[in-house]
């Protein structure tokens, strides 16, 4: 640097040494910080004496897997933990018996802080970001960050695969639309655990809705066939092949899994524990029952078609980040038993409100002020730990003596996600009306190419999104 450019780095106003530093060298800053940030997050997972309890179980299904045993009798860890995934995830988990404990330990660490980064990078490409830096350097940077997430912490505590999930699920969502391999990765995250099988419905709705589309305006049978219905027909062969290759080798833990333990929802744990995030959570500690019964079936259906709806209209409406997380949270709060740590979708979550933020004016708009302190308080509810702050010693039932306070603590993940549907619902509305006022006085979108074109609505601060042929817009960071 000249002495100019010292004596302005220093002067009052000015840009410090610092941050003159990470501008034209970003790459290696947000390198720095990340691995400071996820050093000092390993050593207090030492301290903290986590216990991997649920890698340790991933490791005896493989063991059960290697020698022929029954998966769905085995019990594993002095907690006498059972196997409830379908049996091609204890395929995937015979490599964990190849290693010893203390390294699997420490690869299994190093492995899901590798994964963070990789959602974080997928999560920001959905969005459409970033738009001035590195692509690399943004993601280091936001998992930096992020990596102390409440559900993050609890995924490596527990040595979990949640974000082995959450890569294949956005792998498949980024992908362009002409993208053979499209499908696979939500097939595969299916095949290991069944929730993500929702995001092959998303794309099945969405792919038929334009097909009809395409239909009333004149296309043949040929040209209704789109790319979400692709997608969704590759995640569902993909699906079928690991149940076909979990039969071939598993034949008696296949038919059994699939006869008897997909239907017993119990057998995962307690309903009512703080931990369990899901409606059927929240009711039945709202309720101060062990099964809320027909309540939480009622208020499953109703969120169920609510957020495949919103989802749904996302996707058509071009914003696929707000349809990719929609149906994540979906999932997430009908499922019988929803882990806190099943909710590293706030990671994307959280990228994308902070991305809206950015577009709407930052801090210096209304408007982007009102949607910094929207995703700000979305970032608390995930990195304050707060449910945790109530009683919940496991088999005591404590969680079913809650008062109204503690209501709320425990059921902060559904409040964010019901929050966050709506949020989507509104947007979705707002382009439904904005794509009609800008519609010509036709009656009907126009055909074009065989297809049907819909009118560019403006995606704030994402850009304008056309849906000619089922393609998000370019601004979704494919």
């Amino acid at each position: 640097m000249s002495a100019l450019e010292l004596e302005q780095s220093a002067a009052p106003g000015g840009p410090s040494p610092l941050r003159s530093f990470a501008r034209r060298r970003p790459l290696l800053t947000a390198a720095v910080g990340c691995v400071l940030s996820f050093t000092v997050f390993w050593i207090v997972q030492r301290l903290a004496h986590v216990t991997m309890i649920d890698l340790m179980v991933y490791r005896a299904e493989g063991w059960t897997a290697r020698n022929g045993e029954d998966l769905y009798d085995m019990v594993a860890t002095s907690a006498n933990l059972p196997n409830t995934y379908p049996p091609f995830a204890a395929l995937l988990f015979t490599p964990l018996t190849l290693v010893g404990v203390p390294e699997m330990r420490t690869l299994a660490t190093l492995g899901n802080l590798l994964l963070l980064v990789a959602v974080v990078h997928l999560g920001l490409r959905l969005a459409g970001r970033p738009k001035r830096m590195p692509p690399l350097a943004a993601a280091l940077g936001v998992a930096a960050l992020l990596v102390w997430c409440e559900p993050v912490w609890t995924t490596l505590r527990y040595g979990q695969i949640n974000l082995l999930l959450a890569v294949l699920v956005l792998w498949d969502l980024t992908r362009r639309d002409a993208n053979r391999w499209a499908g696979v990765g939500i097939g595969l995250a299916a095949g290991i655990k069944l929730t993500p099988a929702l995001f092959a419905v998303l794309l099945a709705l969405a792919g038929l809705v334009r097909a009809w589309q395409r239909l009333r305006a004149g296309a043949g049978p040929r040209d209704a066939w789109n790319p979400w219905l692709r997608q969704a027909a590759v995640a569902c062969l993909t699906f079928l092949g690991t149940v076909l290759l979990s039969a071939l080798v598993l034949p008696h833990d296949s038919r059994r899994f699939w006869t008897e333990i997909i239907f017993a929802a119990d057998r995962v744990g307690e309903v009512e524990i703080t931990a369990n995030q899901s409606l059927r959570g929240a009711l039945a500690r709202l309720l101060h029952t062990h099964d809320p019964g027909l309540w939480w079936l009622a208020a499953a259906a109703v969120v169920a078609v609510f957020g495949l709806a919103v989802a749904v209209g996302a996707l058509l409406r071009g914003r696929r980040a707000w349809a990719a997380v929609a149906c994540a949270v979906t999932a997430l709060l009908v499922s019988p038993i929803s882990w806190s740590h099943h909710w590293v979708w706030g990671v994307p979550m959280l990228i994308l409100l902070g991305s809206e933020a950015m577009s709407r004016g930052g801090f210096g708009s209304q408007t982007g002020k009102r949607w910094w302190a929207g995703t700000l308080a979305i970032g608390l509810l995930f990195c304050s730990f707060a449910l945790w702050f109530v009683p919940h010693r496991y088999h005591h039932h404590e969680e079913l003596h809650q008062n109204g306070g503690q209501m709320l603590l425990s059921g902060i993940y559904p409040i964010a996600g019901l929050v966050f549907l709506a949020l989507t619902a509104v947007l979705v509305r707002r382009d439904r009306v904005r794509g009609g006022e800008a519609r010509t006085g036709t009656g009907r979108d126009a055909a074009v190419s065989g297809g049907v074109q819909d009118a560019a609505t403006p995606d704030e601060g994402q850009g304008a999104a056309t849906q000619g042929d089922g393609q998000g817009a370019a601004a979704q960071g494919r």
